[in-house]
């Protein structure tokens, strides 16, 4: 089995568990602490996302670096670039716990709608976030490092443990200690602590070499245009992911808001497998761009975009169709599940339509090539903030979702088309015919065919599995409608 491979394996397993496990706990979190409070949790997630802006394309760049450095064995030069930006990387992390406690007063006065929540509770939220997004910051950063080196089995063992623990651990403190929202953010402090500590020891121990890594500024200057670039595609990604996010929590009462990112963390679920593949790929893209290599770079890139195709669009598609059911079943609460269902059904085919631009993406930054994203994503911003408050203020919730689907539609018809100009020029055609056309089709053929032939039925248990049987059904049709899938799906049946 090659290493690729051994990677989307581990990096699926991880992200998978880490998801499940995140995802199952919800339904307890808004058990112990009301609906409002978990808007609040929602909150943190999108503060936590804005906060990326900061990370200025070091990660990515560090996770670039690492595996093109591995490639000629350059083991100073690999010490040394991981300790001038993780320097950099902590003087970022003091700078959000500064910034976020400042802002505490204002943003719970001025910008959050809480008719529960004392204005004491909200403020102290807010400061706890401040020091546990600081820390998620160095937290990626050491990811990132080793993801270059191609470390993902040993990463996604640390992940595995560490998102267990913490999301396992608050339904515990919630329980046993306090059901307050105070509580469950400090679980999330000590958990944060604790995990940053451990995967900084990890990425160190697994550097070669012995000299010890000296803070080189020349490093930096030599990669600036590449994380500058990463830099602003990072902050123009954040204000378009996010946007939608900010302006409902500043326009929609915070229980509101809660449905809308109950349905919008589900969603974007989907980013789970995306990214698995996606980490997985994009090292071993850059190794194939520095030996020039373009017929297996071109093999690669096929493969992995009809891979996220078959993996995505099967699971989008029942989500969007059996949203009500599923939500249902997952949180026995009929007024969440009536709410959150039409929001999810959107949110999810935009999620999907977003997630079949990530290879390309990874086939861009491997060439070190931002440009093209970082004017798409200026154009959208232009056109996106005006839009949102405009819908949103006529359709609430379910306006900002529309938007998320528009918005990615756009990016694929687009998107691709002028990176196609350039890079893997002749490709585009059959991108388009294998990793969209045939597995959209297939699947949203196949699911609202066994929509329309499904039986009613009431016992919850039953409709699971039905739900779970037209996936696993739909899935396997899929695959064996797209070439690379096929192949693989033939060769397991082979040797069995």
């Amino acid at each position: 089995m090659s290493l690729v491979r051994k990677n989307i394996i581990a990096n699926l397993i991880g992200s998978g568990w880490v998801a499940l496990v995140s995802i199952a706990f919800i339904p307890l979190y808004i058990h112990f602490m009301g609906v409002e409070a978990y808007g609040l949790v929602g909150f943190y997630l999108t503060l936590q996302a804005l906060f990326v802006v900061l990370d200025m394309g070091l990660t990515a760049t560090v996770s670039r670096e690492l595996a093109r450095l591995s490639a000629t064995n350059n083991m100073q030069d690999m010490r040394n670039l991981v300790r001038t930006l993780e320097l950099i990387y902590w003087v970022i992390a003091v700078s959000i716990v500064v910034s976020v406690t400042f802002l505490a007063p204002w943003i719970t006065t001025n910008w959050l709608n809480s008719n529960v929540l004392t204005d004491e509770t909200v403020q102290l939220s807010i400061v706890l976030m401040g020091i546990i997004i600081a820390l998620r910051m160095p937290y990626g950063f050491y990811s990132g490092g080793l993801l270059g080196l191609q470390r993902h089995i040993l990463l996604n063992g640390i992940k595995i443990t560490i998102e267990t623990i913490k999301a396992a651990g608050a339904v515990l403190v919630l329980w046993l200690i306090s059901p307050s929202i105070e509580a469950f953010f400090l679980w999330q402090l000590l958990i944060g602590v604790v995990g940053v500590v451990l995967i900084a020891v990890v990425l160190w121990r697994s550097l070669p070499g012995f000299e010890p890594p000296k803070f080189t500024g020349s490093l930096f200057s030599n990669l600036w245009r590449f994380a500058v670039g990463m830099s602003l595609t990072g902050v123009l990604s954040v204000i378009l992911v996010q946007s939608d996010k900010v302006v409902l929590s500043k326009l929609l009462p915070l229980q509101e808001f809660g449905y809308y990112m109950l349905a919008s963390t589900v969603s974007m679920g989907l980013y789970v497998i995306v990214g698995s593949v996606f980490s997985a790929i994009y090292p071993r893209f850059t190794q194939l761009v520095s030996l020039g290599d373009e017929k297996s770079l071109i093999h690669l890139y096929h493969k992995g975009s009809q891979l996220i195709a078959v993996l995505v669009m099967p699971l989008a598609a029942v989500v969007c169709v059996f949203s009500s059911d599923l939500l249902l079943i997952w949180t026995q609460n009929p007024n969440v599940a009536e709410k959150a269902a039409p929001i999810l059904s959107l949110l999810i085919i935009g999620t999907s339509l977003n997630s079949l631009m990530n290879i390309p993406y990874a086939l861009q930054l491997a060439y070190g090539w931002t440009k093209l994203v970082v004017y798409m994503n200026a154009i959208a911003v232009i056109i996106l903030i005006p839009a949102l408050i405009v819908v949103v203020d006529v359709l609430g919730a379910i306006g900002g979702a529309l938007i998320w689907l528009c918005l990615n539609a756009g990016y694929l018809l687009f998107g691709i088309s002028i990176m196609h100009r350039r890079l893997l020029t002749g490709e585009m055609v059959k991108w388009f015919r294998y990793s969209v056309f045939i597995p959209v089709i297939v699947t949203v053929t196949s699911v609202l065919l066994a929509r329309l032939l499904m039986i009613d039925v009431t016992d919850t248990g039953l409709r699971v599995v039905l739900v779970g049987c037209i996936y696993l059904a739909t899935l396997a049709i899929t695959a064996l409608s797209t070439p690379s899938t096929r192949i693989l799906m033939l060769k397991m049946g082979g040797r069995a």
